[in-house]
């Protein structure tokens, strides 16, 4: 109780008086969950699972607009003078009438395994933002047809996060999983499988394995990316906390905006062969995907390092043919 105290204190510092603004499909009049609204700077946030957010004009002093985006919906743009208690977004016309089409699998098939890669050094992890999303690629096995039944993500819980008395302080992140189809060897920019959330917490095992059978994702023949992004801090239980994702840091050079970074961090590789990990800042660059090598930042520790993967394992259901 004492560490969530000490968590709650923590995060509503980070929270200026604002207006709660709900986005929603337009014609269902039900919220949009996880909608991403970018503030034009390099900044923004996530709509919580409700489709709701918050927006001051105290907090966000420099924002002259909006811009709502969703899979599935029209992007939108809102003056930041304008904006009301209630944001409507239509859905995307041609992906209305797309339609994804998936063979059962069935019959007899074996267990495979992709290890996972984890580690406990705290200088060779990413630090997660909400503006950045990681994609790993996953081919069939021995190409034949594959399932993915189970993803297996290593995370760090940061040595700072130690007490004197040894125990790690109490954090609560929601995080999201989401699919993409192979473009040219990069994560395209949707997928028709659902996405999913969950929540990691102090007390999460150092390997977190998230069970996706029931989701039936059968790996195409050039591959799928699974990717996986921060949203923010929690409650108790399980709703997104509504705070600031960035602080102002006063600099030499005047005031910086730093992008909060979350807990748990996640582990880096230089086990893997090739660069196999791609990432993409959500408010930067036009969400486009670069692979994690020195052209993405050449002043990266972790790229110089050579520890430039991340290393997500996996377990499959292989269908092999039968003789």
């Amino acid at each position: 109780m004492k560490n969530w105290l000490f968590l709650s204190t923590l995060l509503l510092s980070f929270i200026a008086p604002g207006q709660d603004i709900s986005i929603k499909d337009v014609s269902s009049k039900k919220g949009v969950p996880f909608a991403t609204i970018s503030f034009g700077n390099g900044k923004g946030t996530f709509a919580d699972d409700g489709g709701v957010f918050r927006f001051s004009r105290k907090l966000y002093k420099d924002v002259d607009s909006l811009f709502i985006s969703s899979i599935g919906y029209q992007d939108l743009t809102v003056a930041a003078g304008t904006v009301g208690a209630e944001i409507f977004l239509t859905q995307q016309p041609d992906e209305l009438e797309a339609v994804m089409l998936t063979v059962e699998l069935n019959g007899k098939f074996k267990k495979k395994k992709k290890k996972s890669i984890a580690h406990d050094n705290y200088f060779n992890c990413w630090l997660p933002t909400v503006e950045s999303e990681i994609a790993v690629r996953f081919d069939r096995i021995d190409n034949q047809p594959t399932r993915i039944s189970q993803l297996q993500f290593p995370i760090v819980k940061e040595e700072s996060q130690v007490s004197k008395k040894g125990k790690l302080r109490a954090f609560s992140t929601m995080v999201r999983v989401m699919f993409y189809d192979v473009e040219n060897g990069k994560p395209s920019y949707r997928s028709f499988y659902p996405s999913m959330t969950y929540v990691i917490t102090e007390k999460s095992d150092e390997i977190v394995k998230l069970d996706i059978d029931h989701l039936n994702i059968n790996v195409p023949k050039n591959g799928i990316f699974a990717a996986i992004q921060i949203l923010g801090y929690t409650t108790p239980d399980g709703k997104l906390i509504k705070a600031k994702k960035y602080r102002e840091i006063q600099t030499v050079r005047g005031m910086r905006k730093v992008s909060t970074t979350y807990r748990p961090l996640l582990p880096f590789t230089k086990e893997i062969e090739g660069k196999q990990t791609w990432v993409r800042r959500i408010f930067y660059n036009n969400k486009e995907w670069v692979l994690f090598d020195l052209n993405y930042n050449p002043n990266s520790s972790l790229v110089r390092s050579g520890h430039d993967n991340y290393g997500i394992g996996a377990e499959f259901k292989v269908f092999y043919k039968q003789d």
